[in-house]
């Protein structure tokens, strides 16, 4: 059952004014939950003096962040069938409204952590229904660009001017007010939600597949906990490592087998990874997540370690990566549509693996302006992987399936994020421990970024096994997102 009824199957229909209102609409609350994680890759080193904590630690603001997003995203389409869109919409923002809030008011890294991570439940409820609520409004058939450019804004603006913005709160205020700058795009997003998106009640009252959610969240939170206390005394033989992996890596699987034997009753059709698009494009982007992620803690850290510039200068250095994605996402939708998803994302890879290599080799002497240009490229290779990658991954799905591929690709970059931040973390504290001057530092610097270039080298063989064939444009019926998975009443 669709939630919206499929209005014309004119191919030529335009797509209504409702929809670019609600599009736009989304776009400034999804702006805040974007604007959040891009900001706050810039303030780490900041927040890791003024709490008095090591980078290992305070990284988990980021990684708590990320975690909770991929918690949250199984459970929208049952909320969304239980409550509504527009209402799972406003709760969700109201949520993050309220955790943003809560974080400035942090008393330590521990209730920062947990702040952060309901917030990141809020956002992960927000961003796979800024696609839905505005797709479902679109006469079948209709041209869908105007409409996911509108949609898309907030990821393309995030990474140029997220760290910009941090840059210039932590030049000019204290680091509570990362947070206070999302209150106007919540307070207003709410009133312009509440105001303009069409309601749209409750559809298809399924069951929550409790079984499902409680292995899965668990098991993820213990495999990376396990993993960020490998870089202590005692790394894989501490209790606190192996105990944590090897629960989690126990829940995770016993998730999988439950998934498989319900099939579609279940949280996920975890089944569907065996087709070739959707495993290939999951795993894909799973170490686009890695990478991405991984370096964002990893930049802003080395300009202001390595070579002395403080948060602003550092947000400075790093616009050139997003201009970089920006500027590419155009020209990667024509080349998919044209050769394929598999040449465009092999050959974004290999663009974003040779830019990085140049961190692997610089030290404190390296012109940071010329490190600023190997960004631009690295953005360039970034934006040119996710295009293909995200619709290879729906080729030859069904109605009822595409809602799973959606959230197993969405998991897969939310959880790749938070595998490569804490990984690149472990292993960056691990080799700078116990430097004493610049070289040494930056030595350690080239450690973790050469981790950074292994993960786009087994990207691209991964990148291999994606069809060949490029891509048809999916119909309307199946861009009609995202219908429930049904449950046993």
């Amino acid at each position: 059952m669709s939630v919206n009824p499929v209005a014309s199957s004119d191919s030529t229909a335009a797509v209504p004014r409702s929809a670019i209102v609600t599009a736009l609409v989304l776009v400034v609350g999804g702006l805040a939950v974007i604007f959040d994680s891009t900001i706050m890759s810039i303030a780490l080193k900041t927040l890791a003096a003024d709490l008095d904590v090591p980078i290992t630690t305070i990284q988990w603001v980021t990684t708590g962040y990320l975690l909770a997003l991929g918690v949250a995203i199984p459970v929208v389409g049952w909320a969304q069938s239980r409550l509504g869109g527009k209402r799972l919409w406003m709760i969700a923002l109201t949520i993050f409204l309220l955790a943003s809030i809560a974080c400035s008011l942090s008393w330590d890294a521990t209730s920062l952590i947990a702040f952060r991570i309901v917030q990141g439940l809020g956002g992960g409820l927000m961003m796979p229904l800024m696609a839905t609520l505005a797709i479902q409004q679109v006469p079948r058939g209709a041209n869908l660009g105007r409409l996911m450019a509108t949609v898309s804004l907030p990821a393309a603006l995030g990474p140029i001017l997220g760290p910009v913005v941090g840059g210039l709160i932590l030049a000019w205020a204290d680091w509570r007010w990362l947070f206070w700058v999302n209150v106007p795009f919540c307070v207003i997003g709410l009133l312009l939600a509440w105001k303009l998106i069409p309601a749209d009640p409750p559809h298809d009252r399924v069951r929550l597949d409790g079984i499902g959610l409680l292995l899965v969240s668990p098991g993820l939170v213990g495999i990376l906990y396990g993993l960020s206390n490998v870089s202590q005394d005692g790394g894989f033989g501490r209790a606190d490592v192996w105990a944590p992996l090897a629960a989690g890596l126990v829940l995770t699987v016993a998730f999988v087998l439950f998934e498989t034997r319900t099939a579609r009753t279940g949280l996920i059709d975890v089944s569907l990874l065996r087709r070739r698009s959707v495993g290939s494009a999951s795993a894909v982007m799973f170490l686009s997540g890695a990478s991405l992620y991984g370096s964002m803690l990893l930049l802003p850290l080395f300009f202001q370690v390595v070579h002395g510039v403080d948060a602003l200068g550092a947000a400075l250095l790093l616009i050139p990566q997003g201009v970089g994605a920006l500027l590419s996402r155009t020209l990667a939708g024509r080349l998919t549509d044209a050769i394929g998803a598999k040449i465009v994302a092999v050959a974004g890879f290999v663009v974003m693996g040779a830019a990085t290599a140049p961190f692997a080799l610089a030290d404190a002497s390296t012109n940071p302006w010329w490190l600023a240009v190997v960004l631009g490229l690295r953005g360039f290779g970034m934006g040119a992987v996710m295009i293909p990658v995200m619709s290879v991954g729906f080729v030859g799905l069904t109605r009822e399936e595409v809602p799973h591929a959606s959230i197993l690709t969405r998991l897969a970059q939310q959880l790749g994020g938070a595998f490569g931040t804490a990984l690149l973390a472990v292993i960056l504290d691990s080799a700078v421990a116990g430097a004493t001057d610049l070289n040494a530092l930056a030595d350690g610097f080239d450690v973790a970024f050469w981790w950074a270039v292994g993960f786009t080298v087994v990207a691209i063989a991964v990148c291999f096994a994606l069809p060949s064939k490029p891509p048809s444009p999916p119909s309307a019926e199946a861009v009609s997102l995202p219908r429930a998975p049904r449950s046993r009443r």
